[in-house]
């Protein structure tokens, strides 16, 4: 019977192996044919596979414009859906899980799709991605002020707190500030007094927008001969396009302009470029500027405050302006006899190489680095060879994964808006947990923000079903790319604010709040920078930065000892200067803010000369300028 069977089962071999011989014989050229259509098909999946998922990740990346419309109008859609679940709850029967855990799950859902819809105005390569970025900001900053301002949620709110129901310390704080938000938005006012705020507050939002993009979509350039450009580093000076063989283009942008007034030793290009990044704008945004602050007044008094500084320092640890004004010019009167000394320093300097012509503030940052050159013997183009890009990126990481206990792997074949973006996850060193990512988009190219930041993409906390959201963080950065295969060089603040911004990072990963509301980033912004403040210090640490730093032309040769404690006393070096800085914009800031019709022109010169020992306040120093990020003021 064994026998039989293994007969029938050869014959059917011999059937099957007769069809295939007659397939390949009779039919060879349409064998060879499909064959060659089938690898040609394979080999462009090849090519154009799709890139893997990020595995926890709800940020969508590369997104066209019309999926960023799209997405937008679906956030605005399902916000709209939750609010009016939450506003249909009677209200007696108001508890925790049928208002507020609605509204903490809306807000942990929608985070990662808002950010996704925002974040490509500052790194698209396309402008009309770029566009479509900007608009969804206005839109759903609409839409979100609108929701705050809604009195049937708010009183359904209200309710659940009057009943007193028991929950964690974390749920309270979040009701606490979900009432402050409703309340802060006109929620309790009276019909004709919520319709005058939204006008307000419409108007507010359209010059906001109409200022930011003013600055971002400026493009403003200068040409200079080289001879004029004298004493800026050689890498920079390659790094400029060439017109015609005949002048150099420099983009009026900061890190372009910062490096111009280290560097460069001729008095008029200094000037001319202080100047004319001075004017970007500067009219325009001036009335705008001017007009917001007496619609913020407005809005202020609207809400029972008297002034819009006094609205804005409620949540912070003064709490009134009179307190920041008692601390800032107790702070300038005792800067006032060091910053004098150290002015003197800088006005001796600038007579034995240019003469007895005026010092201005674009003088300050080249004479500061040329006293601290003859002070320390710190010659800051012999400091920048020992940071290339690559190391001190690694030394940075070994910084950071020593200090928290993490450990960083660079994620590859994951989808991206640029070539040049990499992706790195986080994990706990000792059990291996993944507890977030982030991206790094740091190098430099046209259309792109122009400072160095964390954005915060997805947040960190607890989902409904218990298990952890994990938190994905962006780093933005305008570094120079490579030239001629020679290594980016850092100077030695861009190692700073990289570490600084690197600090966030590890801020946001590493928090575990259990509300989105309360992760990584969104905290109280006199407190968010502080963790940065304090870790930037393991830059001035001899055994810190040597971790990070290396010859470039031999990278076994790191910083040396000597030059490491030098850079720790530059640091303090002319900080009455730089701090009387700070607090000129800081009183200007809350001067306009506090009081009513103010002429910011003539309030500035006033107190220009007042608080910076008589350097003047110059016509092309507009205000709105220094005061470029309005949105974020106070």
């Amino acid at each position: 019977m064994a026998k039989e069977k293994e007969k029938e089962k050869e014959k059917e071999k011999e059937k099957r192996g007769i069809n295939l011989l007659a397939l390949t014989g009779g039919a060879a050229l349409v064998a060879v044919a499909v064959n060659l259509a089938i690898s040609a098909i394979n080999a462009k999946k090849s090519k154009n596979h799709k890139k893997k998922d990020l595995p926890g990740s709800s940020v969508r990346i590369k997104l066209s414009a019309s999926e960023i419309h799209k997405l937008t109008d679906h956030i605005i859609a399902k916000s709209k859906e939750i609010y009016d679940l939450v506003a249909s709850v009677p209200i007696e029967k108001a508890t925790y899980l049928n208002v507020i855990a609605p509204l903490v799950e809306l807000e942990a859902y929608q985070f990662p799709l808002v950010q996704s819809c925002l974040y490509p105005k500052m790194v698209s390569t396309c402008d009309d991605v770029r566009k479509a970025s900007a608009y969804a900001e206005k839109e759903l900053d609409s839409h979100f002020l609108a929701c705050r301002k809604r009195e049937d949620v708010y009183r359904v709110i209200k309710a659940f707190v009057e009943r007193g129901e028991k929950s964690d310390l974390e749920s309270k704080h979040f009701v606490r500030c979900l009432v402050k938000d409703f309340e802060r938005n006109g929620a309790n006012l009276t019909l004709s007094k919520k319709e005058e705020l939204e006008r307000l507050t419409s108007q507010i939002d359209e010059l906001t927008f109409q200022y930011i993009n003013n600055l971002n979509g400026d493009n403003s350039f200068l040409l200079f001969h080289e001879s004029e450009l004298d004493g800026m580093p050689r890498e920079f000076i390659k790094s400029l396009e060439d017109i015609e063989g005949r002048k150099l283009k420099i983009a009026l942008k900061s890190y372009n302009v910062s490096a111009v007034l280290e560097h460069c030793k001729i008095g008029a290009t200094r000037k001319l470029v202080a100047t004319s990044y001075g004017k970007r704008r500067g009219k325009e945004n001036l009335d705008i500027l001017e007009k917001l602050v007496q619609l913020r007044h407005k809005v202020a008094r609207l809400l029972g405050y008297p002034n819009y500084a006094d609205f804005a320092l409620e949540s912070r640890m003064a709490r009134t302006s009179a307190k920041v004004f008692e601390f800032l010019e107790d702070i300038s009167d005792n800067l006032t006899d060091l910053a004098t000394r150290e002015l003197n320093i800088l006005k001796d300097l600038k007579r034995k190489e240019e003469g007895d012509s005026q010092f201005g503030m674009e003088d300050i940052a080249y004479y500061m680095r040329r006293a601290e050159e003859q002070q320390f013997d710190l010659d800051l183009g012999e400091v920048k060879q020992y940071f290339p890009f690559d190391l001190v990126l690694t030394g940075i990481f070994r910084i950071l994964q020593d200090l928290f206990g993490l450990r960083f792997e660079e994620t590859k074949d994951v989808e991206a808006w640029h070539e040049s973006v990499r992706l790195f996850s986080v994990r706990d060193i000792s059990s291996s947990e993944l507890l977030g990512y982030f991206y790094l988009d740091l190098f430099s190219r046209e259309g792109k923000y122009t400072h160095t930041c964390v954005l915060a993409l997805q947040n960190g906390c607890l989902s409904p079903n218990g298990t952890r959201q994990i938190p994905i963080a962006l780093v933005i950065s305008q570094c120079p790319k490579q030239i001629d295969g020679s290594p980016t060089l850092l100077r030695f603040t861009e190692v700073v604010t990289l570490l600084h911004e690197f600090t966030h990072v590890v801020h946001h990963i590493c928090n575990r709040a259990s509300f989105s509301r309360f992760s990584g980033l969104r905290l109280e912004a006199d407190f968010c920078e502080i963790p940065g403040r304090l870790l930037e210090n393991w830059c001035y640490e001899s055994f810190s930065l040597k971790m990070m730093s290396g010859f470039h032309q031999d990278i076994t040769k790191s910083i040396a000892t000597e030059l490491c404690r030098s850079l720790k006393r530059r640091r303090d070096m002319f900080s009455g200067i730089k701090l009387k800085q700070e607090v000129l914009l800081c009183l200007i800031d809350q001067i306009i803010h506090s009081s009513e019709n103010v002429d910011i022109v003539e309030l500035l010169k006033h107190l220009h000369p007042k608080i910076m020992l008589g350097i003047p306040f110059v016509r092309w120093n507009q205000p709105s300028l220094m005061l470029p990020s309005i949105r974020y003021w106070l």
